[in-house]
């Protein structure tokens, strides 16, 4: 607890990410990429964070996404 507080205080504030990246399916995936298949890079600190393509904007880790992407992938796919 005290350390995610000073994380907060002093810690990186990821304000520069990567373009997105999107992982072919069958690879191994990180966390991040587990979320959508896609995810970006803060280029201050290196942490990976999922990145939903459709809102164009950084997912956080709480938000249930995975399963409107797998209802999207199998409306393409019919």
């Amino acid at each position: 607890m005290v350390g995610k507080f000073l994380d907060a205080l002093f810690g990186c504030w990821h304000s520069r990410y990567s373009f997105p990246i999107t992982v072919r399916p069958g690879s191994r995936r990180s966390r991040a990429a587990a979320v959508t298949g896609t995810y970006v890079v803060c280029l201050d600190c290196g942490k990976e964070f999922a990145y939903d393509w459709k809102e164009m904007k950084v997912v956080e880790a709480g938000q249930n996404t995975s399963a409107g992407v797998r209802s999207l992938e199998t409306k393409e796919a019919s």
